[in-house]
């Protein structure tokens, strides 16, 4: 019994004892390992993707640029030596700046209080200057009225798709996209460019598009068969440019930007008034070798071919409100009728005709924030009541947005 206890104590404490030790390495020479991990530092850098490559080299160069040494002597170029390697500082006292820089500075540091101030309880600045977006943007216009007595006519354009990109700097946005059928099968269906500047008092923002993509028409004759009728019609350019610009009453705490620029968080939920102008250019024209047979009786003469081609000079006021949801969810709406003068041209003659004009715009827009990154949803509506002696429409523009981007 004795020695059955001495064994029983041996088998568990052997276990206890190996299980604290290492196992044996191979004994390597020193040099071995220095090759080894060199093979696998160059193992590392070759599985780099050639664009971490670039991005690390030019991070190198700056860098490098950067920290060299450079002459600190406080004489009348120090500041831009100093600006060249990074260490400019506007609030230094002791900097000697011309005069020109020194005004413009002033003058931007001016503007951003004046027009650049929010409640810091309500909206925050995400404090980068740059934003790169990529989006698509699905959009129809559509035609509904009377081009002539006794005619009722809707026009409605096959759903375009477009893909774009805008790049912003600070309150600065430009943005272009095309239609993906131009990209694919060539010719020139669609595409857009805006441009629009956005502070804390006020925004202001312009743009072009042009849309040559088919119109499913739909009509009826009063004074032949009573009938509608139904084509696919080919054909019919659609252009039109604007300028908008707005102002926010409640301007210290509700932030358009952040919902449509995001180049602010928009912390608490606010709404405001606002109040502007608009400018618009409008043309729809029609090619007659393209018109179906069928609607050739409907016109006496080519110059009786229906164009929508019309001035507007608007005024706007509306309301737009910020909802909170949650600490990343933001979503906006944005209502804004405006009524004008209207003036319709006659091509053929160039004559004008001045006639009121009837408009409303909404916009709705849901943007969710990660850190640096961001993705956005957004809805647009555009309708314009269209009226001159013998014809009435209601032209509408009507999109549908998708987009993600950075902020860097």
């Amino acid at each position: 019994m004795k020695h059955l206890f001495w064994i029983l104590i041996l088998m568990l404490c052997v276990p206890v004892w190996s299980w604290g030790q290492t196992l044996a390495q191979p004994n390597v020479p020193q040099h071995q390992d220095l090759v080894r991990q060199d093979s696998l530092r160059q193992d590392s850098t070759q599985n780099l993707s050639k664009f971490q490559q670039i991005k690390n080299n030019i991070t190198k160069l700056i860098n490098d640029k950067l920290n060299e040494p450079y002459d600190t002597t406080r004489d009348k170029q120090y500041w831009w030596r100093a600006m060249k390697h990074g260490k400019i500082n506007f609030n230094d006292s002791t900097m000697r700046y011309p005069k020109f820089v020194m005004f413009c500075y002033k003058t931007y540091k001016w503007g951003d209080r004046a027009f650049n101030s929010y409640d810091s309880a309500y909206v925050k600045p995400t404090g980068k200057n740059w934003k790169l977006i990529f989006k698509s943007n699905n959009w129809v216009d559509s035609y509904v009225g009377t081009p002539q007595k006794n005619i009722d006519m809707s026009m409605n354009s096959n759903l375009v798709s477009n893909i774009g990109v805008s790049l912003s700097f600070m309150a600065v946005s430009v943005g272009y996209s095309i239609s993906i059928s131009n990209l694919i099968h060539g010719g020139k269906v669609s595409n857009k460019v805006d441009f629009s500047f956005t502070c804390a008092r006020f925004a202001a923002d312009a743009y072009y598009w042009e849309n040559r993509n088919d119109i499913n028409v739909t009509y009826t004759d009063k004074t032949a068969d009573g009938n509608r009728h139904k084509a696919r019609q080919s054909g019919i350019s659609r252009k039109a440019m604007g300028v908008t610009a707005y102002y926010f009453f409640n301007n210290r705490r509700y932030a358009q930007a952040a919902a449509y620029c995001y180049s602010k968080y928009q912390k608490r939920s606010a709404g405001s008034w606002l109040a502007g102008i608009s400018l618009q250019h409008f043309d729809v024209k029609f090619d007659p070798d393209e018109l179906p047979d069928e609607a050739v009786p409907l016109l006496p003469s080519p110059e009786e071919l229906p164009r929508i081609l019309y001035n507007d000079y608007c005024v706007l006021f509306g309301y737009g409100y910020n909802w909170v949801l949650g600490r990343k969810w933001l979503l906006n709406a944005t209502l804004t009728p405006y009524v004008g003068y209207r003036y319709n041209i006659k091509p053929q003659i160039g004559e004008k005709q001045s006639a009121l004009s009837l408009n409303v715009r909404l916009r709705i827009g849901a943007v969710y924030n990660h850190k640096s990154f961001f993705m956005g949803l957004q809805g647009y509506a555009d309708h314009h009541r269209y009226k001159r002696e013998g014809s009435s429409f209601i032209n509408s523009m009507i999109e549908f947005t998708a987009l993600a981007g950075i902020r860097f």
